[in-house]
């Protein structure tokens, strides 16, 4: 619990306007400061993101001033899209920049291989604050260099990992203080185990649930893994570059063990086409007297499920939800939730984060532990399946290295 209660401590302002999003929002001072909002986008490449060019219409205290699509076509709806004048749009996001210079990105490509290269333009370019779509960037060495750029200019920046917004959160903590599941015995983590099941899995999907270990488990202390192609152990020539731009990636299957600072072990699993549907994808707080369940994106975020999860019962043990209120009691606030899916939240949370001069709720620090977390599992595979300890000293991605 130290860890959990370490991170209610430090983020207790930023929660506080979180689960009050949707009543505070809508007092905001009219007389406070508007930000000017530059979108970056790549039609074909990645394209827009999960409404991270609209969303700043829907957020107080901000406008949206300019966009940059490298294609034309794409250009042209999204100015029209964001109901924009012709002269705000650019083709060159660089020269948006420099021309606009916005005091907040948002940095839309769900594709990643570009956005290091848009991140430091933006920080160069003066903005106070980023808003950047996940996968956050493709290589440790990657996020060293955004890390250091950002620091160096005080620059916020934020990723949409938007389940780490959800105020479910702090009801678990207070249901797993109250001994409701018992001794927290592991963390069970899936992506979908879909046709992208393995590696692309991992990063696409599986990089939500894994920002999520790191809340209830704390930092990742070390990670072992072994991935496989077609039920053998991956090799040098099943190497391929992955799709979405995610870089060189291998396997349909894997299995990856963490150890947390916190003394809890977390698992990720992925397995091609395994017949789950999308129910897994999210993770399960594997408890001695209980579960709690967290499904990703998912209204319904997050469930109860009483008894000892190990003991045959002649009845089907019940869901209960869990909402801000408390485990099987209605959402008091369902504009929260909208809130968060649609990312309003987490846009109103970097505002405050550049006006607090504090790291937003999901900071580039913690998408770089996440990136961390996935190079380990890449890692450990080409070393035989070894456990390898946080941080790690290869930068890049270790698949390039394999012999």
């Amino acid at each position: 619990m130290q860890r959990r209660q370490f991170t209610l401590g430090s983020f207790g302002l930023a929660w506080g306007v979180i689960t009050n999003w949707g009543l505070q929002a809508l007092d905001a001072n009219v007389d406070a400061k508007v930000y000017r909002v530059g979108v970056i986008g790549h039609t074909g490449r990645g394209n827009f993101g999960h409404g991270l060019d609209t969303v700043w219409h829907d957020v107080d205290r901000t406008e949206i001033v300019a966009v940059a699509d490298a294609n034309e076509e794409g250009l042209q709806r999204e100015v029209s899209k964001l109901k924009l004048d012709a002269k705000a749009g650019f083709i060159d996001y660089h020269e948006m920049l420099q021309k606009v210079r916005p005091e907040i990105v948002a940095v839309c490509p769900c594709h990643p291989d570009q956005h290091h290269a848009m991140i430091i333009a933006a920080i160069e370019g003066g903005a106070k604050g980023i808003y950047v779509e996940k996968p956050f960037v493709r290589t440790l060495k990657e996020v060293d260099e955004v890390l250091a750029a950002a620091k160096k200019h005080n620059v916020k920046i934020a990723v949409a990992h938007r389940n780490r917004y959800r105020s479910e959160l702090q009801t678990i903590d207070r249901l797993i203080a109250a001994d409701e599941i018992g001794k927290l015995l592991e963390i069970r983590g899936r992506g979908k185990c879909d046709p992208r099941g393995g590696a692309e899995d991992l990063w696409v999907l599986g990089s939500h649930v894994l920002n999520l270990m790191t809340y209830f488990g704390g930092a990742p202390k070390s990670c072992s893994a072994v991935m496989q192609q077609d039920g053998h152990l991956v090799t040098k020539q099943d190497v391929h570059d992955g799709p979405e731009a995610i870089g060189p990636i291998a396997g349909n299957e894997l299995h990856v063990r963490y150890l947390f600072d916190s003394g809890v072990v977390g698992y990720f699993e992925s397995i091609a086409n395994g017949g789950i549907g999308s129910h897994g994808f999210g993770l399960q707080l594997i408890g001695s007297k209980g579960i709690i369940e967290l499904r990703c994106d998912e209204t319904d975020f997050a469930h109860l499920i009483p008894g000892n999860p190990f003991a045959p019962s002649q009845n089907g043990k019940p869901w209960l939800k869990i909402s801000s209120a408390g485990a099987d009691l209605p959402e008091p606030n369902p504009k929260h939730v909208s809130g968060v899916q649609h990312h309003q939240v987490p846009c109103e949370d970097l505002i405050s984060a550049i006006e607090e001069d504090r790291d937003p709720l999901c900071s580039a620090k913690e998408a770089a532990q996440t990136v961390e977390m996935i190079s380990a599992v890449f890692e450990s595979h080409r070393q035989n399946g070894r456990t390898i300890s946080f941080p790690l000293e290869v930068r890049v991605n270790p698949l390039t290295l394999m012999n």
